[in-house]
């Protein structure tokens, strides 16, 4: 069998240059070479250390978020509480420990879901999730999940949704593609144009050679979601790494053995990304009626006990302990690393703690 840099070089043979949402979205999830499909990518072993493996902490504090927004959505009954994404089950052992320890109720009525196209990762969260008590259904789509309030969740969930790149040229804004040359993949600037009205506002005045990044297929899962919660009830809470206010630039990645790598290199052996705008994010929410409230994961955690938390586990520990704990705090919660990069927005029916009115 070819490898898939091959298949992409014949495919761009026969059809021309492909976009770079079709390259990332074939790069991710080919059914035989796909990175997501054929690869472990998570943890000190593959190519990038989630939040859930930095630290129990984590999970812990998303599970009673959940928690707090059943109890202030009135506490429905049969609720779903669902995870997009779920990487190795981590995250969803952490919520489920916690729901069960501090609101035995809820987790008596609750369904727990995983939306996984991986069947190689299903297998890995239902190892994790072998021993964890509760009623534990897979899915391939959220159109599969249950008619009934749903809380759910996704942690580095969007990045990984395919996202169209366009470049300043002197006639206006140019697809940017995938193209081939010498039998190497190379980047090149499409004939197809762009209404400039699409993109953000500092595009206006950007310079030729610029790069302006949009996410329909991010903003249609994001729709799907809110739809589903403006009519059945219930909240999300998405985490992911971006920026709250649009901007223009190139943040297209890939990551490989926990370093920066060429994405046109090896295509599905290594994790592709961009950037998640989260106004982009918030806006298909507020158009069904959603309320979107959006904080940096720093912010979010330490609002939601993270400091609190962390004296509880320490109290237990030895001087070693304290001090992994002291760094998973930081590695989560610290400005200059995950705390101020990744971003939070949670969606529902009305305002949900701990977010600020305004936020």
């Amino acid at each position: 069998m070819k490898d898939l840099k091959a298949r992409i070089i014949d495919l761009i043979g026969m059809e021309g240059p492909i976009p770079v949402a079709d390259y990332m979205a074939i790069c991710l999830y080919d059914p035989r070479q796909g990175y997501y499909t054929t690869r472990e990518p998570f943890g000190s072993g593959g190519d990038f250390i989630t939040a859930p493996e930095v630290s129990q902490m984590f999970g812990e504090l998303i599970g009673a978020w959940i928690v707090t927004a059943w109890r202030a959505l009135g506490q429905p009954i049969r609720p779903t509480i669902a995870e997009i994404g779920p990487g190795r089950g981590t995250l969803m052992k952490d919520m489920v420990r916690t729901i069960l320890r501090i609101a035995p109720d809820l987790h008596a009525a609750a369904d727990f879901r995983l939306v996984e196209v991986s069947p190689r990762l299903a297998e890995a969260q239902a190892a994790t999730l072998r021993d964890m008590p509760g009623r534990f259904v897979w899915h391939r789509d959220i159109d599969e999940l249950p008619n009934q309030p749903l809380f759910v969740v996704g942690n580095e969930l969007f990045d990984a949704v395919p996202i169209r790149q366009y470049v300043r040229a002197a006639d206006g804004w140019r697809e940017r593609c995938v193209a081939v040359d010498n039998g190497n993949l190379v980047f090149a600037v499409g004939a197809g144009s762009l209404n400039e009205s699409l993109l953000p506002p500092a595009a206006a005045d950007a310079p030729q050679g610029s790069i302006a990044e949009i996410a329909p297929a991010r903003a249609a899962l994001m729709e799907k979601i809110a739809r589903r919660l403006a009519q059945h009830g219930g909240a999300g809470l998405f985490i992911d790494y971006g920026y709250l206010t649009p901007a223009i630039g190139d943040s297209f990645q890939a990551l490989r053995g926990h370093a920066y790598a060429d994405p046109l290199a090896e295509p599905g052996k290594a994790d592709l990304t961009a950037h998640v705008d989260f106004a982009a994010l918030a806006t298909p929410a507020r158009a069904v009626g959603l309320h979107a409230q959006l904080a940096t994961q720093g912010d979010f955690l330490l609002r939601m006990g993270l400091l609190e938390r962390a004296g509880r586990l320490g109290a237990n520990a030895d001087a070693s302990g304290r001090e992994r704990i002291s760094q998973a705090v930081q590695r989560l919660a610290g400005p200059d690393e995950m705390g101020d990069l990744f971003k939070v927005i949670a969606i529902s029916t009305r305002p949900l703690p701990p977010f600020a009115e305004d936020d």
